[in-house]
Order: C-alpha cells, then structure tokens, then sequence
C-alpha cells in the first residue's frame, strides 16, 4: 500500500488505514485512530464545480461518490445516516451515463465554487459524460477581475519604532513594494509603536496626522474605536455586509495608495535609549490596538495583522522583560521554576487576544529580526490559533524576510492573493465513529452532535472547527474512537467526510469536500499491521508530545513516550517473553521505534541550548506542516556525495563522515553542507579550479545545487550552513547524529567523535528490546 500515492489523491495520511471494530480493541493499539488531513492539498485533478453541494436534510453530509442513486424516483440515500433525500430539478439530466462530478468513483475531493458576483456562469449543475469535460469546469467559476463590488482582505503593518536605522530600511523597501502589488480593493492601515501606540489616519491628506494611545494600559476594543471614531456594534449587527461605514484609518489601497506610500517612507527610527535599558517597547498594546480598529471596521471578510518588531516588549500589557538591563530576559529554567515575573499574565493576555481574532477570522503574523529573544513564547497562542505566520531571523535585510514576504503575497494566474481567510472544516462521520478532537492551527466550535466524543484530545468538544487561514500545505491531526454504542462487523466499511468552507483569494467562498472509507476488520486480522502507516504515526505522536510538553516538563514528556512505545513493541513484536535477543519487528513497525528515538532527543522535546521564543518557533511550525516535512523535522535527512557516483541517503550516524566525502544535511529548520577534511584542504588549495580536476568541481556543485532545490519551496527559508569537518559549525550536524561512537568507545582512526552522555540507537533499541519482552 502506498501511502503517499494515497494521500495525493485525498489529502488524508491516516495512522491505521483498517480499524478493529470495538473501542477496547482500539485502545490496544497503543497509537491513537488518526487522520493526518492537508484540506487545500494541491491536486491537478481537482474537479472544480460552478454550484453549491447537494446536503443531506438529516445529517448535513454532502452528496458523494458512496451515496446509492435510484435514477428512477430520483432519490439518493446518505450513506452516513441512511436518509433518503430527493434530486433537486436542477439535476434533471441525471443518469447511469450522465453523472455529476461529485457522484464519479474517481472522485475522493471535489470543489464547488459558486459565483457569488451575479456573473454569467453557464447555467445548470454541469452533468457530463466523460471526466475530460468536468475538469473543463474550472474556466467557468473562476471570477474577473472586473467584479469590484467587494472589499478585498485588509492588511494592518505593525511597525516597532524601535529598529535600527538599517532594520527599518529593510522593512520599508518591502512594504513599499507589497503596497505596489496589492489590489486595488485591498484594506491597508498602518501602526507603530514605541513607548507610544501611533495609528496612521491615511485618508487626511493635507499633512500626515496620527491618533495616539498610551502604550502602558490595556485598552478595550469600545475604547480602541471610540478614540477613533468608529463603532464596531453596528457591525456586529450587520454581519451580512462586509464594510460598513467611512473612515480613514482602513481605507482601499486604490483611494490611499499615496498617503499609505508616503507614511511608510517617512517613517524614522524614534528610539530614545536610557543608558543601561531596553528601548520602551509597547508590542502588545501596538497588537490590541491593531485588533480593535479591525473589529471596529470588519466583519468576518478576513483580514491579517502583520507585526514587524526587533525586541522584547517592556511596557504595557504582554510585556516580556524590564526595560532594566540588569534584568535578563527569561530562559527555560526561570520558566520551569516560576521566576519569570511576567511571562503567565502576558501569556493570559495574548490568549485574550487569540479569542478576540478567532471571532472575527483575523490572522496576525509576527516577523521578528534580533539576535536576542523578542517574545516570541508568549505570542505563540495568538499567533497559531489563528493560523498566521511566524519568521525569527538575524536581519530583515536577509533573504530570507524577502523570500517570505513575497510568499505570503504571491498572486495566481487570475491575479487573486493566494490567501485563503475565515474557514472552517466539518467532519462527518458513520455513527460507528466517534471525533475526539484536533491538534493544529484551529479552533473548536463547540459545535456538538451525536458524533462527538467526551473524550477531548487538542481541540474537541465539536466536529466543526475554525480556521483564521490556511495554506495548501497546512495539515491538521484530527483524533477519533470508536463507539460504544454497537460493535460494526468486520469487513463493513465506515465513512469520514471532511467539509472545508473557506474565503478565496478572489472574495468568493467555496468548499472542498473529501469523502473517505475504510474497514472494519477484526481483533487479529494482518490487514491492521498491513494498513500501519508508520511516518503518519510518528507525526501524530509527535504532535501528541508537544501538546503535552506545554504543560508537561521534558522529562514527563519523555517518559510518556518511552512508556508508550515499550507497550507498542511489546504488542506488536515477534519474541519469547524474558529473551530479548529473540525480539523481531516486523518491516511495517521497525521504522516506528527510530522515529521515537530521534523525536525524544529533538528541539521539540529536549530543551537544552535552545530559548522559549525558538522552542515556541519549532513546535508552531510542526504542529501545521504535514507528513513528510514532519519526518524530516524529527529525522532529518542525510547524503552522502563522493567521487564513487550520484548521491546516495546514508545512515544519520557519526560513522556516516569521512573526509573524502561531502554531506548535505537537512532538518527543515536548516540546511548544513559538510565538507570532509581532504575535500575542504583540496578545495582551499584551489583544485576545483584547475581544468584537471573537473570531477572535483562538479563533486563540490552537486550539494550546493541540491541546496537551494530543497531550499526553495520552504517557508519560512532555512538556515544554510557550509562548514568543514572538525570546525565550529560542524556542531549544526553533530547535534543531530546518532552517538554510535563517543568517548567511551573504541573507534578507528579518522572517526568523528561525538563527546555525549546520550545512548546511542543500539543501546536505546536493546533497552527497548529487553523492556518489552518482560511478562
């Protein structure tokens, strides 16, 4: 079974693809029931539909592949709930030989797109014969650009005033150049903050004037709008309209484009630094503030808070550290034993602050440049509920600010943002089923039915969740059980569909719907080992670790998952009880064990050397990326380049370097290209140079050239690290290695030593070997 071919067809990775039919049998399984899901998973056979989804009256389910069609009465039976539903006339062409995309075998994911601008779009529901003309769909929904009835998505830029000079520059040459691009219908405003929150009124022209807030108090969204002017209750009355009344302060960038443009280049460093203190930061009343002149203007039509800082807050609410020097700005340690003064009330502050942006699907995005923290740990909750994005890097006047500004403000061929806003994703399931919750960029409804579970894992409670904004790679992790209620038989097949409703970057709403079966088979069947997606597993635990490490210490953590995994070997191994060297697991488990090695000695779980504000950054970033950059997170990768032929993956061991090789090592968050100590002598003397050696110059391009492939689709982009065997920078990929030769073992001569109190992957195997044989 391939899994990945799988999971391009239907944007699922599941972590058993066949399930036992009782939740004690479920349970024995030691890894949870689980659906790795990618909703917007690019796909280029995506049928795209001109008209709404035909729902089930009882249940809400969307008509499907799966569902039974009498074409005689025209009635179609929900192959969730078994209600029979009719045909609307507008499928009056219906047929065994004239079926509707949705209805196509073929089709796991289908998309509707209905023209919401009253343009001309075909008529009828698109019946067709062949599947060539149902893709020929996508030309009829996609909207012009001419239908300028709708406000597009509006942009607030949150500017610290504190930056250097240089830093400053930086950010302004790419607002300027975002502000170009952007269309004409978009909503901009602009804020910065010092000691001071300043407010740009963007509509007054004759001089540039700006509305001030006190940055040392916490001010409510009714005072946020009465100090400009704007009264969000109306709005809140009047959800159906997007844009409600006048005012300068969020205007089109087609009537401010000028005045927007002349602000930012103005724009000055106004840092007046008290020697021995921080610049006096207001980060989190800049946000709030932010947020109340969005709540007061927007209803629900998307929008993103953009937040471009250089240090720590240390004024007003969600306030990091003391402006003092003297006082150092909080590690884990002080975290972990309760001396960080501010960090639980900063923290309840910005999760405040995550509520308020989930009501109104706005996104805020944090992009900090400094090379001490900034805040990051306690912006964590806002800034992941809301699905925004997050950049921690040395400079803004890197490439890698730029490459991730032009990402996020990338167009499609029609010339819409390819920003998705204000979505939510339903599942529906059997009643067999039962939906225990999420992990991921989301938020629960509490939307309950009789498919919800009390048991809660993540985000639960509901089977519908919210989502401020997603992206074609972001992946959520949705948990399920089975019901007590009756025990299916085995060989029958159970249903999960998943209703993602989103905004499109064109202002028009549409749905993707994935409808998914799998079977039930009994307590000792090989199909459950056979369906045991192992990489899919090793990404939900990881989320499950994570999850847990936020109110867990490392330790408890660790312990939970060695726990976890000595039960998982014990079920599933081939042994005679009390003699571990007759343990064998099977090829479809034996990557499993590796995966939790690697995972328990990661930057997610272990700590040590890494801040808050980075650890908060790892965890974000593999709590939405999907399957495979999740491996690579937990296991990095490793190639080998040498002179013997193409690349080759080797081991992510220390006895994988030699000095006649070079390595490319990638672990998503950086990219470490390992020069042994002949090549690096050879390349200093200048042989790549010298036509003779053209083996040795091709040798020394093919990593570098790998690099950036890897490197260019990954945002935000990683660090790239070129370092020879035995420097300074070698330590990037010795961290990461597995310590099969240490100072305590016997090695040859021109072995890499790795000087560490940590088991290697044998000892930790023949620990887990001996555990899990014990009666």
């Amino acid at each position: 079974m391939d899994f990945n071919e799988l999971e391009a067809m239907e944007g699922l990775r599941w972590s058993w693809h066949s399930w036992p039919t009782t939740k004690t049998d479920a349970t024995s399984l030691i890894i949870p029931l689980s659906v790795m899901c990618t909703p917007l998973m690019q796909s280029a056979e995506l049928p795209l539909l001109p008209y709404d989804p035909l729902l089930c009256s009882h249940c809400s389910a969307v008509l499907n592949p799966f569902a039974r069609v009498d074409y005689t009465t025209r009635i179609w039976s929900c192959p969730f709930c078994f209600h029979r539903n009719p045909f609307p006339r507008s499928y009056s062409n219906l047929g065994e030989s004239s079926l509707p995309a949705e209805l196509f075998p073929t089709y796991n994911s289908v998309e509707y797109a209905k023209n919401n601008y009253n343009i001309n779009s075909g008529g009828g529901v698109g019946l067709s014969r062949s599947s060539s003309s149902l893709l020929s769909m996508s030309s009829v929904v996609s909207t012009p650009r001419e239908a300028r009835g709708v406000v597009g998505p509006a942009f607030v830029f949150v500017l610290d005033a504190c930056m250097e000079e240089e830093e400053l520059r930086a950010v302004k040459r790419e607002l300027l150049l975002i502000v170009e691009q952007l269309p004409e219908n978009a909503l901009v405003g602009l804020v910065t903050f010092d000691a001071m929150v300043k407010v740009y009124d963007l509509g007054f022209s004759d001089c540039s004037r700006v509305v001030l807030f006190p940055g040392e108090r916490e001010l409510s969204p009714e005072q946020v709008g009465k100090f400009l002017g704007i009264d969000g209750t109306k709005q809140q009355q009047l959800a159906k309209n997007p844009f409600f009344q006048n005012q300068s302060f969020l205007l089109p960038v087609s009537e401010c484009e000028f005045n927007m443009t002349t602000a930012i280049e103005e724009l000055y460093c106004s840092m007046r630094v008290v020697p021995g203190h921080r610049p006096q930061r207001a980060t989190g009343a800049a946000i709030s503030t932010a947020l109340g002149l969005l709540e007061g203007c927007l209803c629900n039509t998307g929008a993103r808070i953009m937040v471009f800082t250089s240090g720590p807050a240390t004024l007003g609410p969600g306030i990091i550290v003391d402006s003092d020097l003297c006082s150092a700005i909080r590690n884990h340690r002080d975290l972990i034993n309760g001396h960080a003064p501010y960090y639980r009330k900063s923290c309840s502050f910005y999760k405040r602050l995550a509520q308020r942006l989930s009501d109104s699907s706005i996104v805020l995005d944090l992009f900090a440049s400094s090379l001490d923290q900034v805040g990051v740990a306690e912006l964590k909750a806002p800034v992941e509920s809301s699905g925004g994005f997050m950049m921690l890097g040395e400079s803004f006047e890197l490439d890698q600010f730029r490459k991730c500004m032009r990402h996020i403000f990338s167009h499609d061929q029609e010339g819409n943002l390819q920003m998705f806003f204000d979505a939510t994703i339903e599942i529906v399931t059997t009643k067999d089923v039962k939906i225990c919750g999420a992990l991921g960029p989301c938020v629960s409804l509490q939307r309950k039915s009789s498919s919800v579970s009390n048991n809660v894992i993540g985000e639960g409670g509901t089977h519908i969740w919210k989502l401020c904004t997603l992206t074609n790679k972001t992946c959520f992790a949705f948990f399920f059980q089975v019901a007590d209620e009756q025990k299916p038989q085995p060989g029958s097949v159970f249903l999960v569909q998943f209703i993602t409703r989103y905004q499109h970057g064109s202002m028009g709403i549409r749905k993707r719907v994935t409808t998914t079966a799998r079977r039930w088979v009994a307590k000792q069947s090989p199909e459950i080992a056979a369906g045991f997606d192992q990489e899919a597993a090793a990404s939900v635990m990881a989320r499950l670790a994570i999850h847990r490490a936020e109110t867990c210490t490392a330790t408890d953590v660790v312990r939970w998952l060695d726990d976890t995994l000595v039960r998982f070997a014990s079920k599933f191994g081939d042994y005679v009880q009390e003699d571990p060297s007759s343990f064998r697991l099977s090829s479809k488990f034996s990557l499993y064990p590796q995966f939790m090695f690697y995972l328990r000695r990661s930057q997610f779980i272990d700590v040590f050397n890494t801040t808050p504000d980075e650890t908060a950054f790892f965890r974000l970033m593999l709590n939405r990326e999907g399957v495979m950059d999740s491996i690579v997170m937990i296991q990095p990768t490793l190639l080998e380049y040498s002179f013997d032929g193409p690349p080759v993956p080797v081991l992510l061991d220390v006895r994988s370097i030699s000095p006649d090789v070079i390595l490319l090592f990638d672990s998503f968050f950086c990219v470490v290209i390992h020069y042994g100590s002949k090549i690096a002598q050879w390349r200093k003397l200048g042989y790549d140079k010298d036509p003779n050696h053209e083996n040795l110059r091709k040798l020394l391009e093919a990593p570098v050239l790998d690099a950036e492939q890897l490197m260019a689709d990954r945002i935000p982009a990683p660090k790239l690290i070129r370092c020879d065997q035995h420097s300074s920078q070698a330590r990037f990929l010795l961290a990461k290695l597995n310590p099969s030769v240490t100072q305590d073992s016997t090695y040859t001569e021109g072995s890499d030593v790795i000087f560490t109190d940590d088991l290697s992957l044998q000892v930790f195997i023949n620990h887990l070997q001996a555990l899990a044989v014990q009666s």
